[in-house]
């Protein structure tokens, strides 16, 4: 494993011949602007007087950018390409995560990509010479087949995958044994007709997320919160939060505790009966008077935990990471397995906000849930650093 310092990974990537980003989700898009604030600062000098043209190419197609984005900035500047979800949730965070995004000079594509049968070969035909011109890629996702697409469709010699969460560390694992890529919560080995017809695509993402051997022209680096160790050739630099420590905060500190929603029940892996009671249980235990909602979360099951528990139901309009940072804040974050009890240590850092993580029992696990999960589930808590682990029993749950 090779790790970067962040001012070495921007001397040795400069991005004056262009640097493209898609994200499609707020996290990502958070995860790119802390990549930008650790490995940017340094290429100002060198790109001052190299305008970019894949940013200026964005900037003229682009309807929503601001105007009075200067030369000077836009050189070093990313273009960020937003592939816009469906959920209305998650779009609504990628819109407030886009103007911090401008407002920090990056400039900001809005891509309809997903709406209507048309809009993908609209999107890449639109796409395909940004990524032709592109000497650098930068990534939140590499399990999206979008994504994988795109990366098939470019030359670009350096790759940077940024974190999506606990995703990373999936990514990182498959890719040091050479597997195909597969999210960890899916169930089953067989593969769908969809899965057999992007299979080509899939491959030459793969490959091209491989780093080559010593010496060769292309680089793939990783930023990121999450522990993983790096396979050989892979240029790992650590996210600290840097960025949004400098931006926000620090906050308020309350005296009730605060609970972090998550979407295990929407996809499928805890049985939602099981979970509520566990949030009820939590709550009860921890004095909690606020849950955060997962921007993935059905209204449904919402409506039922606020019935159940009293707990306000918060939807956050930023990345929790941000809604934290920025206050009111609990004295406890209280959250099950998931990326935040990775995140908020590094993005609460020198504020008296504790973050305790909550075990999920087996006996939670519904039928359909990947073979994987479990084992997977472990890990982010087991690795987490600086939080409180609330191992959470059968006896606790059904209490």
């Amino acid at each position: 494993m090779r790790t970067a310092a962040a001012g070495a990974t921007a001397r040795a990537a400069a991005p004056g011949t262009g640097t493209l980003a898609f994200v499609e989700s707020p996290v990502q898009l958070l995860n790119v602007l802390e990549w930008a604030h650790a490995a940017l600062p340094e290429a100002d000098a060198l790109d001052a007087a190299a305008p970019d043209a894949a940013a200026s190419d964005a900037t003229a197609s682009d309807a929503d950018a601001p105007d009075g984005i200067g030369a000077g900035r836009a050189a070093t500047a990313v273009t960020i390409v937003v592939l816009s979800p469906h959920d209305p949730m998650t779009r609504g965070q990628l819109r407030r995560m886009a103007e911090l995004a401008r407002d920090e000079g990056h400039t900001v594509r809005w891509e309809e990509a997903r709406g209507g049968p048309t809009a993908p070969l609209r999107t890449i035909g639109g796409l395909t010479p940004m990524l032709r011109r592109a000497r650098r890629i930068v990534i939140g996702d590499p399990f999206s087949r979008y994504v994988q697409l795109l990366l098939a469709l470019t030359g670009a010699p350096d790759l940077v995958v940024v974190d999506d969460g606990t995703a990373t560390m999936e990514f990182i694992s498959q890719l040091a044994r050479g597997e195909r890529l597969v999210r960890w919560h899916r169930s089953g080995g067989g593969r769908g007709a969809r899965d057999l017809v992007f299979a080509p695509f899939s491959a030459t993402a793969r490959r091209r997320l491989t780093p080559p051997p010593e010496g060769g022209r292309r680089t793939v680096g990783v930023f990121s919160s999450m522990p993983v160790e790096a396979p050989p050739g892979v240029h790992l630099v650590r996210n600290d939060f840097a960025w949004t420590r400098a931006r926000f905060g620090p906050p308020r500190v309350m005296g009730a505790a605060d609970i972090v929603g998550t979407s295990l029940v929407e996809t499928g892996v805890v049985d939602a009966d099981r979970y509520l009671a566990a949030v009820a249980t939590l709550a009860r235990t921890h004095g909690a008077t606020r849950y955060f909602a997962h921007r993935r979360e059905s209204t449904d099951k919402l409506h039922r935990l606020a019935g159940a528990t009293g707990l306000e139901i918060v939807r956050p309009d930023l990345p929790l990471e941000l809604i934290a940072r920025r206050g009111p804040v609990g004295r406890l974050i209280v959250s099950f397995p998931s990326t935040v009890v990775h995140t908020l240590p590094l993005a609460l850092a020198g504020t008296q906000v504790r973050v305790a993580v909550c075990d999920i029992d087996p006996e939670w696990l519904t039928a359909e849930a990947s073979p994987r999960a479990q084992g997977f589930l472990d890990g982010v808590t087991g690795t987490a650093r600086d939080v409180q682990r609330l191992p959470f029993g059968q006896r606790m749950a059904t209490g």
